[in-house]
């Protein structure tokens, strides 16, 4: 299968990356790669040039782990085009190519509809992926990652995961989709989603990642 994918050097990104063996692999990015998969092609640029690079390789799938913070962007605008017009632009030139499935890391809680920033830009990310027309659209939802994140650090993501075991054991199991997640866990449900025949969009929250992972 002819893949393209963008946020390869993130928590999930770094994760799916050695799963895709045997796929014809395209990587678009800001920076390249430390160590790139043989046989894998890396298309460097900054975000308003990924469009291009895009339409230089046909696909079948595009995978997106894109995803940053305000305070690591600076600025609530910085974010945003990141975390919603680089990944629409991204699926948006993915469908141009030929790509039939789009598969995305958001985030619980996640709506257009949301009062919080961050929750709200990620649901318009969803709904501005959905609106392509893919064939088939898999959202996977993970509560907070846990892993060990190379890059700019999140001290507050750091302090939630240290506290996780604990707020995991008190939330509800109604409400598991709220509780901490393993990044490996998210990476194992992406690459078991891609090449599914079945359309639609399909949103996948932690119950739905953990079994994905665990029928591969």
């Amino acid at each position: 299968m002819r893949v393209l994918m963008t946020g390869a050097s993130g928590l999930v990104g770094g994760l799916v990356l050695p799963q895709l063996k045997g796929h014809e692999l395209t990587l678009v990015g800001r920076r390249p790669l430390p160590a790139v998969p043989s046989g894998a092609t890396e298309r460097v640029g900054p975000m308003a040039d990924w469009p291009e690079l895009v339409s230089q390789s046909d696909c079948d799938a595009a995978i997106c782990c894109l995803g940053t913070t305000i305070r690591v962007a600076g600025s609530q605008a910085a974010f945003a085009a990141v975390d919603r017009g680089a990944v629409i632009a991204f699926a948006n030139a993915a469908k141009a190519t030929g790509a039939r499935q789009f598969l995305m890391v958001s985030s619980v809680g996640a709506s257009p509809a949301a009062r919080n920033f961050y929750l709200k830009t990620k649901g318009e990310a969803e709904a501005g992926v959905k609106a392509l027309g893919f064939d088939r659209v898999d959202i996977f939802r993970p509560g907070l990652l846990r892993g060990d994140r190379q890059g700019p650090k999140r001290p507050g993501e750091a302090i939630m995961m240290a506290i996780s075991p604990v707020t995991d054991l008190l939330t509800p199991h109604v409400f598991d989709q709220y509780r901490s997640i393993a990044a490996e866990s998210v990476a194992g449900a992406i690459v078991a989603c891609l090449g599914k025949q079945e359309g639609g969009v399909h949103v996948h929250e932690n119950r739905d990642i953990l079994g994905l992972c665990a029928g591969r």
